[in-house]
């Protein structure tokens, strides 16, 4: 898929939903959600999603700090609609879930930059003369997902630049996220 069909994708689901947020969105698209707790440990698992016979599951490190947590939820729900049919088969879950080369992975990264980040309000926090790490703070983002979404907003013509360039498994590395993230 392009960045351009999943963007259309997410942005068709904000609307028909009328929501951005993903704990609000998933009992809007009537997905089962648990939160356990599985450890802060490096290599724990984030998060996953899997399906059973026709339901779709997701549960989410309840350890993880709750802004880290609303963007687990999102990668995840991006897996629900955008991967369903895989599903069937394997659950998704951080083993794979940020793995650079599956770009099952990084349709999901896309999907959640989009789900997460409007261009209104990315657009207005680098109005306000912020720079790319201000940005994600004041967005309350990690880097990373900021610079997902400026790829989105390169292919719709903005001129935005970002300083890195994100690899899919950027939220294994748990102890950086953490500190990257103001906690709502």
């Amino acid at each position: 898929m392009t960045i351009e069909t999943i963007s259309d994708m997410a942005k068709h689901i904000k609307q028909k939903y009328a929501e951005s947020d993903p704990w609000k969105l998933s009992k809007a698209l009537n997905l089962t959600v648990s939160v356990k707790s599985m450890g802060l440990y490096d290599g724990c698992c984030k998060g996953f999603f899997v399906m059973y016979r026709r339901i779709k599951y997701i549960v989410i490190n309840g350890d993880l700090p709750k802004q880290l947590q609303r963007i687990v939820l999102a990668h995840e729900i991006a897996h629900c609609i955008l991967h369903a049919d895989q599903a069937k088969n394997a659950a998704f879950h951080d083993i794979t879930l940020f793995d650079t080369i599956d770009h099952k992975e990084y349709e999901a990264n896309v999907f959640a930059a989009e789900l997460l980040l409007s261009d209104e309000d990315v657009l207005s926090v680098l109005n306000d003369d912020l720079f790319f790490f201000q940005a994600a703070s004041v967005l309350s983002v990690p880097y990373e997902l900021l610079d997902f979404k400026f790829r989105i907003l390169k292919r719709r013509g903005f001129k935005v630049n970002s300083p890195i360039t994100s690899q899919g498994d950027y939220l294994k590395k748990i102890e950086s996220i953490s500190s990257k993230i103001d906690e709502s």
